[in-house]
């Protein structure tokens, strides 16, 4: 995956992206990193610890989180990106599913969109993406929890239909990465399953970037706060590693940096 001053060479090893959450309610982290030294700071530690990206996002995304006006997500991570742009050389990802925000990001200097809606939600969304010729993440997603059949197809169909948003609005097949959704729009039970059966996706052909960092799939197996949750973590890193994910989106990077590359040299050698 080539763009800009960006190369991602998926295949030889697994890529590491930093949350970055510069939210007051996001359900590990929120206010943390509010304060844009802190945020800088924090996005600095990350990328010292090995992160290859960056993902940084103005609203949470949790379950029951508030939806947050365009401009205050705007008035949230312009101004870290813009500071960002200018300190730091590695891909910085946005975090978003309203095409206002990402083109106020992307005029700042993001490099990456991250979308939980797959474009789903606001379809003007692919085509500022598309005027920017920049990487976007499909995230798989839906209102509830409840499939008529089975779930990784419902989720292949999920995909398609974004595939072709994405397509149709220009954007080259070559900077698109799928994201199955761990946590959104499933049970426990689906998203023990999704995890368990992720190699399934392969077939899509295209990168596949897991998130499980600190969630409930985790949480509710060690009966353990966010916090305490990164034994479960490097778990499921490992097997998402193990069954094809090119890009492991987590809060604890040096942790799963070490592990990615363990596994990586048994995996892909």
């Amino acid at each position: 995956m080539n763009w800009g001053d960006f190369t991602l060479d998926f295949g030889l090893r697994t890529y590491i992206m930093g949350i970055l959450n510069i939210t007051p309610d996001s359900f590990s982290d929120g206010g943390d990193f509010t304060l844009l030294e802190n945020s800088l700071a924090h996005a600095s530690n990350m990328i010292d610890q090995g992160a290859d990206i960056i993902d940084v996002g103005g609203e949470s995304t949790r379950p029951g989180a508030e939806i947050v006006p365009d401009q205050v997500e705007i008035d949230r991570v312009v101004p870290f990106i813009k500071e960002y742009s200018s300190r730091f050389s590695i891909p910085l990802s946005l975090d978003t599913s309203k095409s206002t925000v990402a083109l106020a990001g992307l005029k700042a200097g993001a490099n990456i969109i991250n979308d939980v809606w797959g474009f789903q939600k606001d379809p003007k969304l692919a085509n500022v993406t598309a005027d920017f010729n920049v990487p976007v993440i499909l995230m798989h997603n839906q209102v509830g929890t409840e499939y008529s059949g089975d779930i990784i197809n419902a989720i292949k169909q999920f995909f398609d239909k974004s595939l072709k948003i994405a397509i149709n609005a220009g954007i080259n097949e070559d900077l698109i990465i799928l994201d199955p959704g761990i946590g959104f729009g499933k049970t426990q039970f689906h998203n023990r399953e999704v995890l368990a059966r992720l190699g399934e996706l392969n077939s899509l052909g295209f990168p596949i970037l897991l998130g499980t960092s600190r969630k409930s799939i985790i949480g509710t197996i060690l009966d353990l706060p966010p916090k305490d949750r990164l034994e479960g973590t490097l778990a499921t890193s490992t097997m998402g590693i193990i069954s094809g994910a090119d890009i492991l989106r987590v809060h604890d990077v040096l942790e799963n940096r070490r592990v990615a590359t363990v596994t990586d040299a048994i995996v892909r050698s």
